[in-house]
């Protein structure tokens, strides 16, 4: 038995470099085969959580390129977060940060003030939109602003198709519009499998706030 241990040893060592030569090859050929270089709309949505989080990681991959970033929160603003004293340190530079928002919609009671409020994030989004020094803007919780219809899709819509070339946009937020869905080129949909809230655990610093 034990002489015939280093044989099935060396069996399974073939077989996992024949099965892992045959799966360089196939992501190789499909690696090949993108071969197209321009911006690309992703669209972060879902229940659950990580849709910000998402989006704040491809922020810092993308300053970490040198690339110019802009970010416009919607929704959000009434309370501060990690991210933004994170992220204010790079405003000096290659950042825009605007945080647009009057909070959570069950705090303002008040629709005409959240209206107002989105649309003037969504000016300062749109100007991004337009300007070809932007290679990277996320455009955070707007998905909610849409799906409360504070600001009209096919405006989002029209200016995210005649946005630059190669401007990358990062789209978050629950319910995000079929739309939206259709028109993006990544989307990514978290779904809730436990969370802390649900046991009483209060939003955490560096996890939820």
């Amino acid at each position: 038995m034990n002489d015939a241990t280093p044989w099935r040893d060396m069996d399974d060592e073939a077989r996992h470099r024949d099965r892992m030569r045959r799966k360089k090859e196939l992501i190789d050929r499909r690696i090949a085969k993108a071969t197209i270089d321009r911006g690309v709309l992703v669209v972060n949505t879902g229940n659950g959580k990580g849709k910000s989080s998402s989006g704040f990681g491809m922020l810092a991959r993308s300053l970490g390129h040198g690339f110019r970033c802009g970010v416009v929160q919607f929704i959000k603003g009434s309370f501060s977060t990690g991210e933004e004293a994170f992220f204010r340190m790079f405003e000096d530079g290659p950042l825009e940060y605007h945080v647009m928002g009057e909070g959570y919609t069950w705090e303002t009671q008040d629709k005409a003030r959240d209206v107002a409020a989105a649309m003037a994030a969504w000016e300062v989004a749109e100007g991004m939109l337009g300007d070809p020094s932007f290679d990277f803007v996320l455009l955070d919780e707007l998905n909610i602003a849409l799906v409360k219809h504070y600001i009209p899709l096919e405006r989002v819509l029209d200016a995210l198709k005649a946005r630059p070339a190669s401007q990358h946009v990062v789209v978050t937020g629950r319910g995000a519009p079929d739309a939206l869905v259709e028109a993006a080129d990544t989307v990514t949909e978290m779904r809730v499998v436990k969370h802390a809230y649900q046991a009483g655990i209060r939003a955490q610093k560096g996890i939820e706030l």
